[in-house]
């Protein structure tokens, strides 16, 4: 399947287990996609490789037939063994021309880009869309830059044609006013993995795009 002909990123489900309130990661995400979430990134930073790559197979096999693509962070490897839809990269990572060589020409490739340069330069890259952290400070990723805010999302809606996810310290109360100034996407992690009810949460955020 050509995922990058197909993918929703409106809500997009970034994976944290330690804030799933202990339930098991498959059926909150499960949850999150019946509610609306259109991407699904695989991202376990203290997971071991072996666990990394059974999640992700568990994932991918719940997940295509619904047509929602897992995505996953940083680890080319994880995603091919896995046969997921995606790569996402970060400035350190991979580089992303080297991410789409491996993954081939189908594949989703993203790219997370913290300053006004990094997002010009993105431009020139065979990507599907640039993570934007963060849009405010979030206690689930200590190691960024100064956040985007506002203007900043303003700013870069106004200068790239790229697709822009919107991340970092987005939930309810703020979603609507990310959505206006520029974001395609509102990519979460707390506010869907730790939510009571992750598929009315996922509602009400894809919610705010069709006001």
């Amino acid at each position: 399947m050509n995922w990058r002909m197909h993918t929703d990123y409106r809500v997009y489900l970034v994976t944290d287990r330690d804030l799933c309130l202990g339930r098991n990661l498959e059926d909150v995400v499960l949850a999150a996609v019946r509610g609306g979430a259109g991407a699904v990134q695989l991202r376990e930073k203290n997971a071991s490789s072996r666990e990394f790559l059974a999640l992700a197979r568990a994932l991918v096999s719940r997940l295509q037939p619904l047509g929602v693509p897992l995505i996953i962070n940083d680890r080319a490897d994880i995603a091919l063994a896995s046969g997921a839809a995606g790569l996402h990269v970060g400035q350190s990572d991979l580089p992303p021309e080297d991410a789409r060589r491996l993954m081939g020409p189908d594949a989703i490739i993203g790219l997370s880009v913290e300053t006004r340069e990094e997002l010009l330069d993105a431009e020139k890259l065979d990507i599907d869309y640039v993570g934007l952290s963060p849009i405010f400070t979030t206690p689930t990723k200590t190691d960024t830059h100064e956040p985007w805010g506002l203007a900043g999302l303003r700013w870069a809606r106004e200068h790239s044609p790229l697709t822009l996810v919107a991340i970092g310290g987005i939930h309810r109360n703020n979603a609507a006013d990310v959505v206006a100034a520029g974001a395609h996407s509102l990519a979460v992690v707390s506010e869907l993995c730790s939510a009571q009810n992750p598929e009315e949460a996922a509602r009400n955020l894809l919610a705010v795009f069709e006001k």
